[in-house]
């Protein structure tokens, strides 16, 4: 830019003379305008990115939602459900699943739900719950419903938190329940009790104990209705047998309730008041027991085909449950001796409760700088280094350049001979730029893309094996979000912004080196200036990472539950809805996404904090250049003030962004020790 703009004023007539008053003032506005012309690419593809993602949020934010009014919940007749010709699809131009349903269940009725694999059984508590598109017919449900799926869903929360889901605890009926679900022998095994932290989807426990704590979820609700969808797949068959009798069946806890069952339990169905047979999305059959087997040949062929179907799982899951349990008796055996002799019990179980994540403290380490630079190879490193060096030393050698040039022009009484002269000096200048520019900015962005490329390959591969070799007991007792969240926001940091940071604050370490030089060599008392300054700079600096490092600590670590709560609420979205809690789960998400933010604002409430001190104390600098070179009076050269004061201008920012970024990078080397922690951790 500045060698077109001298050029074309020579140009545009042969009588204009470059001065010390035209250069450096032309000087000072290109480095105004030298960080918005910088910043104007990553503006460009940012306004690109921000157009991409707001077509696809209005694309999910225009989806249409469930409607609640397919379900009709104020209707005449003593029925808990029914359907009146009810057609049901789940995706808007998919193809119906469920057709013509008509049936009508009555209320405190035991209704088992039958039908081989893919028949549609699910999709007919879905419907029922409205989670279905409906496509035509009626749909009549009454009263509060409570939801067991058929893959149990957990919430990363206390046992007794898991049961109670946001109700007032009673503890007579809180007692029932647990009785009711066979659930007090596993509590006697728990280090804490009802109060153990059972994790991120549940999987510190077993799959048999995830179903009965979810349909103790159910139960504690004491709904009108319930939907189970086969709650005793999971479990052992005595277990199995337990809860159908104390819970479920005809003289259980939930006797005056409507139950709708779906099961490929065939012994149960004796004891249901209901049967309905569904069959390719369509009820086949429905009676009672008697009747089925007696009026329906098609009923008793259907029998014949689950009973072929499951007597050899059957056989080898009596055969698993039994070994199962005879495993299960020697560990609660050893258990129970470890809790009698010994006092370090918790230990022996403390695998088993959930993990906070931990928040490091402290002064951040050079090691982990180390780390990252070995990740981004010793060579791209130094080539990188000798590259900026090389641009901020022809930057310099340009202004320097210029000022000789113009104190030439004031001492030159033959313009003549001048005008001769000016095409060389142009060419020189420009020549100067050639290679700062294409040369080495280019070399410069050459190595640092390799060496950056290197680094993020090499980390996320570190990263990535840590996890893959980590013990299986870690993942069950640590939420993912935690994980998740060093592949996504800690090598995004890697990946996009560490090396960038380095690269300015290298960048502006030359600058202010250079700057120091230059105002030193036209007023040497500035150095008197420059190290009490200097002192103030530190020091600010130092106060400001204490607080923004451990912030910025904070903020990594809250932002998993943010992560986690977000996945946790998407598997088990029908059942929030199911219970209508959606308001609870999104003042929770609130709650999370609040905690998050209050550090983020901090965060900015510190950089502010900084930016206040910075612009005074490079103001402070600015001043005492121009005071030097004012008292120095006429023993320098118009054309060494022009340069001194040019570069004290510039210094402001320089210093600005050199104290920001040695922040950015202490404090962004947060992410670099998060990822390197699994390192540090016991392998299998």
């Amino acid at each position: 830019v500045s060698l077109a703009t001298f050029g074309v004023f020579f140009h545009l007539d042969k009588e204009n003379v470059l001065t010390a008053t035209k250069v450096f003032t032309s000087i000072s506005l290109f480095n105004i305008l030298r960080l918005p012309l910088f910043d104007l690419p990553s503006v460009i593809s940012a306004v690109a990115q921000t157009k991409v993602s707001l077509s696809r949020l209005e694309d999910f934010l225009s989806a249409e939602d469930l409607k609640p009014e397919d379900v009709n919940t104020n209707y005449s007749g003593n029925h808990a459900v029914g359907f009146i010709g009810a057609s049901f699809r789940w995706e808007k131009n998919g193809l119906p699943v469920l057709k013509n349903l008509n049936v009508s269940i009555p209320e405190g009725s035991l209704v088992a739900v039958v039908g081989q694999v893919g028949s549609g059984k699910s999709s007919f508590l879905s419907a029922i719950l409205g989670e279905m598109e409906k496509l035509e017919g009626t749909v009549q449900r009454r009263g509060s419903v409570a939801y067991l799926s058929q893959q149990a869903w957990i919430q990363n929360d206390s046992l007794q938190e898991n049961i109670l889901f946001g109700a007032n605890l009673n503890r007579p009926y809180y007692e029932l329940v647990l009785e009711s679900c066979a659930l007090l022998p596993d509590l006697e095994q728990l280090p804490n009790g009802d109060q153990t932290e059972i994790g991120e989807r549940g999987v510190n426990i077993s799959g048999g104990q995830k179903q009965r704590v979810s349909l103790a979820r159910a139960v504690y609700s004491n709904a009108d209705l319930y939907l189970l969808d086969d709650p005793l797949s999971a479990v052992d068959v005595h277990v199995g047998k337990h809860l159908f009798e104390k819970l479920i069946g005809p003289s259980g806890l939930l006797k005056s309730k409507t139950r709708i069952l779906v099961t490929h339990n065939l012994t149960l169905l004796p004891h249901a008041d209901l049967i309905i047979a569904m069959e390719e999305g369509r009820i086949s059959q429905m009676g009672t027991y008697q009747e089925l087997i007696s009026k329906r040949a098609n009923f008793a062929e259907l029998i014949q085909v689950f009973s072929a179907e499951h007597t050899s799982e059957e056989t080898t899951t009596m055969e698993v449950s039994s070994s199962k349990e005879e495993g299960q008796l020697g560990r609660s055996l050893q258990q129970r001796e470890l809790l009698k002799h010994k006092h370090s019990s918790f230990d022996q179980w403390k695998i088993l409760t959930n993990n906070k994540e931990k928040v490091a403290t402290g002064g951040m380490k050079m090691s982990v700088v180390l780390k990252y630079l070995q990740a981004f190879d010793w060579r791209w490193m130094w080539l990188t280094i000798a590259a900026y060096l090389g641009q901020n030393a022809l930057a310099i050698g340009q202004n320097l350049w210029l000022s000789t040039w113009t104190a030439e022009t004031a001492k030159v009484s033959d313009f003549t001979e001048w005008k001769q002269s000016q095409n060389y000096k142009l060419r020189i200048y420009g020549l100067l730029g050639f290679i700062q520019g294409s040369l080495l900015i280019c070399c410069g962005a050459y190595v640092l893309t390799r060496g950056s490329l290197s680094a993020s390959q090499a980390l996320h591969h570190q990263l990535l094996d840590n996890v893959l070799h980590l013990p299986l007991q870690h993942f069950e007792s640590n939420p993912v979000g935690q994980i998740i969240n060093r592949f996504t926001k800690d090598l995004f940091i890697v990946d996009l912004r560490f090396h960038y940071y380095l690269r300015t604050w290298l960048n502006c370490t030359l600058d202010v080196i250079g700057t120091i030089l230059v105002i030193t060599s036209a007023s040497p008392l500035f150095i008197v200036v420059v190290i009490p300054l200097g002192y103030f700079y530190f020091t600010i600096q130092r106060y400001y990472i204490a607080s923004s490092r451990q912030i910025r600590r904070l903020a990594g670590a809250s932002h998993s539950p943010v992560i986690s709560h977000f996945s946790e609420t998407l598997v088990g979205r029908s059942t929030v809805r199911a219970f209508g809690h959606q308001e609870r789960f999104i003042r929770k998400n609130n709650d999370v996404m609040y905690e998050n933010l209050v550090y983020f604002y901090n965060n900015v409430i510190s950089n502010r904090w900084l930016s206040v001190r910075l612009e005074f104390l490079g103001n402070l600098m600015v001043f005492f250049a121009a005071l030097f070179v004012v008292l120095a009076g006429n023993t320098v050269s118009s054309s060494a003030v022009g340069l001194s004061i040019s570069y004290a201008l510039n210094i402001i920012q320089s210093l600005n962004f050199w104290v920001r970024k040695a922040c950015e990078i202490e404090t962004n080397a947060v992410s670099i020790e998060r990822i390197c922690e699994y390192a540090k951790m016991d392998k299998e």
